[in-house]
């Protein structure tokens, strides 16, 4: 084993902690903004009175807009450091948030949800870039599932603060709620977060320009075949994200504040994936912890569709699904560290086109769940069989796990 000097190695327990607490403050700008507003669809739909598809759409537009948001703001960050281009997209963000909140119709709504994820997309970028920049091999590893585990929370208690907010105001309150949290992000950012880019190495020969920072990255056949993965994995969760309040509060009758609960629960499943995939890394190189996890992802899809279709009821969907979370959750560090361990010269680049793959496929193909129907948990069942078999496809023709070198201590 090879033992490689960087930046982060340096810094001492507190000063680590203070970087997980507010980058992961930072990451889970994204998944309030997509999470909060879940359990109040179907009270959207009714408010326009349009269809459960055209309410999804404001969800998709969220995705399209965090995916292209990503493709700016990444390269942006390897340009001209971190600190400004997340102070300015976050800025976006509370002026989108603002704009939801007084939207007179649905077609407003998305173009300010769409507004809003282009803002929240620095967030995660630009994090997961400064990780890399002060971090590689085995403990990016294990920063990496340390920001999961704080970025996981958010997931967990952002429908159930929806759901919540739903009771002492209406939904949109929830968009400026959203707006005090990107001020927030604003403030931590100004006052406590140093540049980790440092001007010398912004301009490293053949990383220099946008050209050369796109051109390492997409030659990099391990890289491809990784974020392909990363956006089936993601597309078979977001179609989760989509369809399930419907399911659970059209079909099973659940409350907006039982559907935040059962959500908790289900996103716990992320945290125990990540975390265990982290400890699991000193054994098992991360690209066989993915492969695991993604036949335990096709095995519980399936088993979604065949027991309802059987007619089990509500556990026959909700067992299933808690265990194709917490394989999404074993495979989130693994994809980010074969991801980016290679690119640290391009660290911004490379976290953007993975989050822009991974919220543009979702966007595109999870509303499909929504155009087949809601009436039943198979068509989400379906479309998440059919992502888990495009993530092994991937992962053994493209990247090929036995071709991986091994991380550096």
């Amino acid at each position: 084993m090879t033992t490689v000097v960087h930046p982060g190695d340096s810094l001492s327990g507190r000063q680590r902690l203070a970087y997980i607490l507010i980058l992961g403050a930072l990451t889970a700008l994204g998944p309030f903004t997509i999470d909060m507003y879940l359990p109040a669809l179907p009270t959207l739909e009714s408010d326009f009175g349009v269809s459960t598809a055209m309410i999804q759409l404001t969800l998709t537009a969220t995705t399209i807009g965090f995916g292209l948001g990503q493709l700016v703001v990444g390269p942006w960050s390897d340009k001209v450091g971190r600190r400004m281009p997340l102070i300015a997209a976050t800025g976006v963000h509370i002026l989108a948030c603002l704009a939801a909140a007084v939207a007179p119709n649905v077609e407003l709504l998305g173009a300010a949800r769409a507004l809003m994820g282009v803002g929240a997309a620095a967030g995660g970028v630009v994090a997961m870039a400064m990780v890399r920049d002060l971090f590689g091999g085995r403990p990016l590893v294990r920063m990496l599932s340390r920001l999961a585990l704080v970025n996981g929370l958010a997931p967990v208690l952002a429908p159930v603060l929806g759901s919540w907010l739903l009771l002492v105001m209406p939904w949109q309150g929830i968009f400026v709620v959203l707006a005090g949290y990107g001020l927030f992000v604003i403030v931590c950012v100004s006052l406590w977060i140093a540049e980790t880019l440092p001007k010398a190495r912004r301009h490293d020969a053949g990383h220099a320009t946008v050209g050369q920072r796109y051109r390492s990255v997409l030659s990099d056949r391990v890289f491809v075949g990784i974020a392909i993965v990363g956006a089936a994995n993601f597309t078979g969760l977001f179609s989760y994200l989509s369809a399930s309040p419907f399911i659970f509060q059209g079909l099973y009758q659940f409350t907006p504040q039982e559907y935040g609960l059962l959500f908790a629960v289900n996103s716990i499943g992320i945290i125990i994936g990540v975390q265990s995939a982290s400890r699991l890394t000193k054994y098992f190189g991360p690209q066989w912890i993915l492969a695991v996890a993604t036949i335990v992802m096709l095995v519980a899809s399936l088993a979604i569709v065949a027991l309802d279709q059987a007619h089990v009821g509500i556990w026959g969907v909700a067992v299933p699904l808690w265990f194709f979370i917490a394989a999404c959750g074993f495979g989130f560090p693994c994809v980010q560290v074969l991801a980016l361990n290679s690119h640290g010269h391009e660290a911004g680049t490379a976290a953007s086109l993975l989050g822009a793959l991974n919220f543009g496929a979702a966007g595109v193909f999870s509303p499909i769940v929504g155009l087949l129907g809601t009436s039943s948990a198979a068509p989400m069942g379906a479309m998440m069989a059919i992502c888990a078999t495009v993530s092994i496809a991937a992962l053994w023709l493209i990247v090929r796990p036995g071709t991986v070198p091994e991380l550096a201590h």
